[in-house]
């Protein structure tokens, strides 16, 4: 058995110790060193927040991680190049979207696969890039309007303050002092006003008690009026009326028209003209009569003849 002295043991603990942590570091960043690995770029305008290291994902599989991160040659975008397994096979135009992890917990690459056509990727290649908002972009973006609106608001709250300060000058505080002074008067008014109606009510319980007896008994009584007049045949007496108003139009219409004694009688000339003629006649007649009573009466106390009348 070699014998090794503790310098040497420490030593080798040491260097094992070393590549057991590098190689933990790589894999949990996704980097094997016995995997061939393929190397890809993407360029944005920015990366706040994508530090080396951040993994690269597929499916929300870790694929790999990003290695590096610099300046465009002659230019302000950012070009970062990243390491990924050899065994995902996928088109070059797939997409490298930039997006963020978490409140705290960075950015990372996800690769939006296209498996159209058959020109994988390979070591060299550049990815189209795409920036996907963050929460915190997204919320900024939810909150600009609402601030502007708050704004806004305050403006025209400060404003109303002004004018409501302009406004309560010392004799409008007065003013509203009185007249919250005279509501409150008021107030304590309607409330004895109030109390002395409940007393009034409490005194007089048993007269409105009787009161109220005597409103039920009137609407008793009202209920048997009306029930004894909807109990009338009111149908068969205006049938009855209505009998008598034909008959009563027929009867005019038949003196109307002449038909009948009673007809002629309204509509001859005939008869009135006799009757004018008899009237004329009998008012000669009696005229006659009072000229000369002795040509109609002829009678004697003794019993003499009428001399006229003899010698006629």
């Amino acid at each position: 058995m070699i014998n090794m002295s503790k310098e040497l043991k420490t030593f080798l603990f040491i260097v094992v110790g070393i590549c057991f942590f590098v190689f933990g570091y790589n894999f949990l960043k996704g980097r094997s060193f016995l995997q061939k690995q393929i190397i890809l770029y993407a360029t944005y305008p920015q990366i706040e927040g994508l530090i080396p290291g951040a993994k690269v994902s597929l499916n929300g599989l870790t694929i790999g991680s990003v290695t590096r991160a610099d300046f465009v040659s002659e230019g302000t975008d950012i070009i970062i190049t990243m390491n990924i397994r050899n065994d995902i096979n996928f088109n070059k135009n797939s997409s490298a979207v930039l997006y963020e992890t978490g409140l705290i917990g960075g950015k990372a690459i996800s690769i939006e696969p296209n498996f159209d056509g058959n020109d994988l990727v390979k070591t060299g290649d550049t990815l189209v890039s795409k920036i996907k908002p963050g929460f915190t972009e997204l919320v900024n973006r939810q909150i600009a309007p609402l601030q502007e609106k708050i704004v806004s608001t305050l403006t025209s709250v400060d404003s109303l303050f002004n004018g409501v300060s302009n406004v309560l000058n010392k004799d409008t505080q007065n003013n509203l002092k009185n007249t919250l002074e005279n509501l409150r008067i008021s107030l304590e008014n309607i409330n004895n006003a109030s109390l002395v109606l409940s007393d009034l009510l409490i005194s007089n319980q048993e007269n409105f008690s009787n009161t109220m007896d005597n409103l039920s008994t009137t609407s008793n009584n009202l209920t048997k009026i009306t029930d004894s007049i909807s109990s009338i045949r009111f149908v068969n007496t205006i049938q009855q009326y209505e009998k008598v108003a034909v008959n009563i139009n027929d009867i005019l219409i038949a003196l109307k028209s002449g038909s009948g004694s009673a007809g002629k009688l309204i509509t001859d000339d005939t008869l009135y003209y006799r009757l004018t003629n008899a009237s004329k006649a009998m008012e000669l007649l009696l005229d006659d009569l009072k000229t000369n009573p002795k040509r109609y009466v002829h009678f004697s106390i003794f019993g003499k003849k009428d001399k006229s009348k003899k010698n006629n």
